[in-house]
């Protein structure tokens, strides 16, 4: 089967190899135009197309996927079937509807739960025990295309969206593999979404400012959910502090005063439990333990975390 590759990011990657290794035939791969990176601000090519340069496969970067020498030269490949995983565009009707086999997409989420660009953040956020991977027949709309094979994922106390993220790709590559020989063999059929649907916008870097008025669990759930990026924030003396790692503890405090900050322990009040801060950055620094945070400063008890 002739198939054409839309990913961008490392969740693609896992699904990419699998296909490389299958025995479909990838005729191209379509990865979003290389962007500024890192403090140089030098132009990166995305994870999938460093994969497909090193595969030798021909690499589509349209800067409009409706341009119409883009998609001429989509028609001309001939596909049977598109595959879509994270790609990070909307495939417009006229790709959409080009292969026979249609437009595949793995999507993070259990669908109709959590449609949209950031299911896995989402899900960690809302305190989710269960998530997985779905194969969807694309449509026009958001996520909303008939279903064609689901697998369940468990969300551990342990996972923030880094971590499950490349679990989710690695279940996402096996389950791809799945769904195109059920299409193949007639073993799978597309079915309509049930359920009442939830949706995962994108994030955006203020969704990280913590806010202590919340209970314990829904901060720690906050940091998880925003590992690597956008992080988790608040503001210590006006300076801006990332919040890498946190633990959820029982007891009593008042929200956003620091409670505990000694022996290596940084423990902050909120509505509802305490939170004890195991990993932070401050501004312009590197990720350290709180041990080394309150070596560093002289930190009293009692002192608000602030607005800046």
């Amino acid at each position: 089967m002739r198939i054409i590759f839309f990913g961008t990011p490392y969740f693609a990657i896992p699904s990419l190899k699998a296909l490389l290794e299958s025995e479909e035939e990838i005729t191209a791969v379509v990865t979003q135009t290389d962007k500024k990176a890192g403090r140089s601000r030098i132009f990166q090519p995305s994870p999938v197309k460093q994969l497909a340069t090193s595969s030798g496969i021909k690499i589509l970067q349209p800067a409009n996927i409706k341009d119409f020498s883009f998609l001429n030269e989509l028609t001309a490949i001939k596909p049977d079937m598109i595959v879509v995983v994270a790609y990070g565009k909307i495939l417009p009707q006229q790709i959409l509807k080009l292969p026979p086999f249609g437009c595949i997409n793995v999507h993070a989420s259990l669908l109709p739960k959590y449609r949209g660009a950031a299911p896995i953040q989402w899900a960690i956020i809302n305190g989710e025990g269960l998530t997985g991977i779905t194969t969807m027949l694309m449509d026009e709309g958001l996520d909303t295309g008939d279903i064609l094979l689901q697998e369940k994922t468990e969300i551990t106390d342990e996972d923030n969206a880094e971590t499950l993220s490349k679990k989710l790709s690695e279940t996402g590559a096996l389950l791809l593999i799945e769904t195109i020989k059920g299409l193949k063999d007639g073993s799978v059929k597309p079915a309509p979404q049930e359920g009442i649907p939830s949706y995962a916008p994108p994030l955006k870097k203020e969704d990280g400012k913590i806010d202590w008025s919340k209970s314990a669990k829904e901060i720690f759930n906050l940091v998880r959910g925003l590992y690597p990026w956008p992080c988790a924030y608040c503001y210590l003396n006006k300076e801006r502090i990332k919040i890498i790692r946190v633990r959820a503890l029982e007891g009593t405090g008042i929200p956003r005063r620091i409670e505990r900050a000694r022996k290596g322990e940084l423990v902050v009040g909120t509505v509802k439990g305490l939170i004890s801060i195991i990993e932070l950055q401050p501004e312009g620094k590197r990720t350290m333990s709180a041990v080394s945070f309150l070596q560093g400063r002289r930190l009293e008890e009692g002192v608000f975390f602030n607005e800046p």
